[in-house]
Formats: C-alpha cells, sequence, structure tokens
C-alpha cells in the first residue's frame, strides 16, 4: 500500500459502459454482477451486469471495466482507513 500512498485516484464513466479507474491497490473479487476494487481512497464496489475486466495494471494502479454499470460506493471510510493504520504503527 505505501507504494500508492501519492497515487491519485481517479474514476472516469462513459455512458454507464465502461469505467477508468486510477489508483488501484488490488481487486478482491469480481464477477458478472459486480467487482470489488481496492483503491488508494477506500473499498470500491462497482455494481451492474454483464461486466468484465477489459485492463487491469495494478503496477500503475490503472483498471478498465465494461458492462452495464448500475452503481458505485466506496465501503468504509476516513474513519476506518485511520483504524487501520493505527494498528500498524
Amino acid at each position: 500500500m505505501a507504494e500508492f500512498a501519492g497515487k491519485k485516484h481517479t474514476l472516469t464513466l462513459d455512458n454507464r459502459e465502461r469505467l477508468v479507474i486510477t489508483g488501484a491497490e488490488d481487486v478482491n473479487g469480481f464477477n458478472e454482477e459486480a467487482v470489488s476494487v481496492s483503491t488508494t481512497d477506500g473499498l470500491l464496489l462497482i455494481k451492474g451486469s454483464g461486466l468484465h475486466i477489459d485492463r487491469l495494471n495494478l503496477e500503475t494502479g490503472d483498471v478498465s471495466i465494461d458492462g452495464k454499470i448500475n452503481a458505485m460506493q466506496y465501503v468504509g471510510g476516513d474513519k476506518s482507513r485511520s483504524k487501520l493504520s493505527r494498528l500498524f504503527r
């Protein structure tokens, strides 16, 4: 995680059919209806139909997802991140 500490996190959604994410640290799980991505700003859940990961490069933090995107939600927040960071001090 440390190597991504200064990495900018962005989301670009094109016609609800293509999502490009920067600042991705890991893909925790995926199927045709949901994708879970750990980002530098927290865990991002993407829900939809016919979803598939078109491009994944964790070295650069880039992920592209194609399909019908119905919802995106961050799970947790700054409070959960600070609790986790306290464990590793």
